[in-house]
């Protein structure tokens, strides 16, 4: 593996522990406006300095992202259907290696979907884009994406890690599942978990913690985070356990302390806000 690589790779996983807190805010690609991801950048901002990188798109991140700020880019390169489409699956690579040269990304990222329909179709793009990435050095990131007809089990997470990393990913987001030290033992790239669907704050805590206990690098949350009514207080919970080594109910404790300390500001935003209203009455 080449210094750049290396470099790029040490953005994303931090050298120091080997663990990640990646924040996914690409769901727009195929969702459109999420539920309190309408305003990307209004969601975004209060989140940065506590992320490890970020997830999305070019769009979200030349419009909603600025530019000063120093936070390393996973961008998702693949997309080309939406929600109300015929197929999920059938992704294809929609933003060039020219392109995210050009955003100074630190990885890029697609989907795979191992036993969809288009199956073959996913697989080569990520044989593809691995072969870009390596000629200047951004790794890539792969998806194990899970339609509706296929299991989030051990076996099944475990086939489809594998063959990522068989065709060269160099870092494989997937489902937290039973058994999930068999995925891990027999995929030979580190693992981030995704978080998925909205929980409860504890289950969610819950969920980043087995997931690094047993095995994975870290993860990348998004709704799980941005979702809850006091996300800040939760990425910081989130980080108490995947670098601060925390467990579930001392991260627990992290967010309602945190949760506190926002309550306690929110009338002065009424205050700020009613007082910038008054301009103009």
């Amino acid at each position: 593996m080449d210094w750049g690589m290396k470099n790029r790779l040490s953005k994303i996983i931090r050298p120091q522990d080997g663990r990640c807190l990646m924040l996914a805010v690409d769901h727009g690609y195929f969702l459109g406006p999420t539920e309190r991801l309408e305003n990307a950048a209004e969601t975004i901002a209060p989140l940065l300095p506590y992320a490890d990188s970020l997830m999305l798109t070019r769009g979200i991140l030349r419009n909603c992202v600025p530019a000063e700020r120093d936070i390393p880019i996973v961008l998702r390169v693949s997309g080309g259907t939406s929600i109300i489409g015929e197929d999920l699956s059938k992704e294809t690579i929609t933003t060039s290696i020219e392109e995210a040269i050009k955003l100074n990304v630190s990885c890029l990222a697609l989907s795979i979907f191992v036993g969809s329909k288009y199956e073959h179709q996913t697989l080569a793009s990520l044989g593809k884009l691995v072969d870009e990435g390596e000629k200047y050095g951004i790794p890539v990131l792969a998806v194990t994406a899970v339609g509706k007809e296929m299991g989030r089990d051990a076996r099944y997470l475990g086939l489809a890690c594998r063959v990522a990393a068989e065709l060269g990913a160099h870092v494989v987001k997937t489902y937290y599942c039973d058994n999930f030290e068999k995925v891990v033992e027999a995929c030979p790239v580190p693992l981030v978990v995704a978080g998925g669907k909205k929980l409860p704050e504890m289950d969610a805590l819950k969920l980043a913690h087995d997931s690094v206990t047993h095995g994975a690098s870290g993860v990348d949350m998004g709704r799980n985070i941005w979702q809850s009514d006091y996300p800040v207080a939760m990425v910081k919970a989130v980080k108490a356990i995947v670098h601060g080594k925390a467990d579930v109910k001392e991260a627990y404790d992290v967010f309602l302390r945190e949760r506190e300390k926002s309550k306690a500001k929110e009338p002065q935003k009424i205050v700020k806000a009613i007082s910038r209203s008054a301009d103009f009455d």
